[in-house]
């Protein structure tokens, strides 16, 4: 009789990948105390209070920022921009390579030495990323601290008086992105193969998720409603992520026989799954970073001595930092963006993976369509098609929070307002965790039946 149960008994039988399991939790905790190291200069009184006059405001663009950070940005840390920039600047360089003819030729001819040239230049652009994220956040805080308190959380310029401590901040936080970039490498490398920036970001959102927990147990007369509400909303949202993440249309494709001594076989007929949603995560980093980059434009210009560009860009960043239940014009902007994105980046990877060539190459086709570019025109069509409910999952994703807020809204109760930043744990953040939990449960379990464990799901 069979008997099914879980087959991480099986993970401390194997010295490699206990070994592993262990790096990689000790990586994570050197991360997690990282991140709780300030960076030198912050008037950390200031900071406080600034943090006690926004707590009643949703926080919306702060909120969105810490929870993708683990509440780094709030603590003002040296990790506070994550391995965002790096991120970012992966995003960029993949975007150039079907713009600029060359770099698609250099991947066509050796993906191998075109996959070392990305990752080089992904690194030396992550360095200006993580310095221009420094200087906008720091300008973002200092221009919203100056409105509430009137006073600056950290003094920051290339004044006469003000440039070397200037200089040790911007050097300081961006050597702490390139660290958090370093360990997730680590974690790589020597840890859960591939999955290391992945983890790092997802430490980040789970460390919030007590902190926010505890925020939605603060008001007495609505905290068993929240959450419960927030129960179900979170159990719902897993349900939708994993069944559209998990979604693929199978196209069916005719592979060639194979000769065996003097007798050819059969052609075997096999499926090309195609994903509904092959972008992942990326167009909601993406989107949320674009929607960043004009309230960190404005926050160099709303101290103008000018009234009329000081008064237009505080509306600027109004605008793109308030993210409230009354700024429709930003989130009705931010779904678009996240809709378009989707399909633009999942174009762009569809067109690198090549299956029109590759399966020319080993004598495959799609039955009724020519081989070549044709297939590769017809199963961009498919693709192109399928994204659709991704592309609109990914924008309700998106707009979760204010969704939900407008709900609350609509049944009286105070806290919506207060609580919509927490729903984030529900949308953008539970779509990085459980995708980054399933990605390392498939990861551990391809290791385990490559030791020899092909049954760990089943005993006898």
């Amino acid at each position: 009789m069979k008997t099914t149960f879980s087959g991480w008994r099986y993970l401390w039988k194997s010295e490699d990948i206990r070994r592993k399991l262990i790096i990689t939790f000790i990586i994570l905790t050197i991360y997690r105390l990282a991140a709780n190291v300030p960076a030198p200069g912050v008037n950390f009184d200031v900071l406080e209070a600034f943090r006690v006059s926004t707590s009643g405001s949703g926080g919306g663009f702060l909120d969105f920022l810490d929870l993708l950070s683990g509440g780094t940005v709030s603590n003002f840390s040296l990790l506070s921009m994550g391995v965002y920039p790096y991120i970012t600047a992966q995003i960029i360089i993949q975007l150039l390579v079907p713009i600029i003819p060359a770099l698609q030729r250099k991947m066509q001819e050796d993906p191998r030495e075109g996959r070392r040239w990305q990752e080089k230049w992904t690194y030396y652009l992550a360095v200006p990323m993580a310095a221009l994220s420094a200087i906008g956040q720091i300008n973002i805080f200092n221009s919203l601290s100056m409105q509430a308190l009137g006073e600056f959380i950290l003094p920051f310029g290339f004044s006469a008086d003000t440039w070397l401590q200037s200089l040790t901040v911007l050097l300081s936080m961006t050597a702490g992105t390139m660290f958090a970039i370093w360990l997730g490498e680590l974690i790589s490398e020597y840890g859960i193969r591939g999955q290391g920036l992945s983890l790092v970001i997802f430490s980040g959102i789970v460390a919030q998720m007590p902190v926010n927990l505890a925020r939605l147990m603060q008001d007495e007369q609505t905290r068993w409603v929240m959450l419960i509400f927030t129960l179900v909303v979170i159990i719902l949202t897993v349900f939708a992520i994993v069944f559209v993440q998990q979604g693929r249309r199978n196209v069916p494709v005719m592979y060639p026989g194979r000769r065996m001594g003097n007798r050819m076989s059969m052609p075997v007929k096999g499926t090309l799954p195609l994903m509904v949603n092959l972008s992942g995560m990326i167009p909601l980093i993406f989107a949320s970073a674009i929607l960043q980059f004009p309230a960190i434009l404005a926050s160099y210009f709303i101290n103008s001595e000018n009234a009329g560009v000081a008064s237009f860009f505080t509306g600027m960043q109004n605008f793109f930092g308030g993210t409230g239940t009354s700024n429709w014009g930003y989130w009705t902007l931010y779904f678009f963006m996240v809709v378009i994105f989707t399909f633009f980046y999942t174009s762009v990877l569809f067109d690198q993976q090549n299956y029109g060539d590759n399966l020319k190459k080993v004598g495959a086709t799609v039955p009724g369509v020519h081989t070549g570019a044709a297939t590769q025109k017809y199963l961009s069509t498919v693709q192109r098609r399928i994204t659709l409910p991704g592309a609109l999952f990914l924008g309700i994703v998106a707009i979760m929070p204010f969704l939900l807020g407008l709900l609350l809204g609509a049944f009286n109760m105070g806290a919506a307002s207060s609580q919509t930043g927490i729903f984030l744990v529900s949308s953008s953040g539970l779509l990085i965790v459980v995708g980054v939990v399933r990605d390392t449960f498939m990861n551990i379990d391809a290791e385990l039946k490559l030791h020899g464990y092909q049954d760990s799901l089943l005993v006898r």
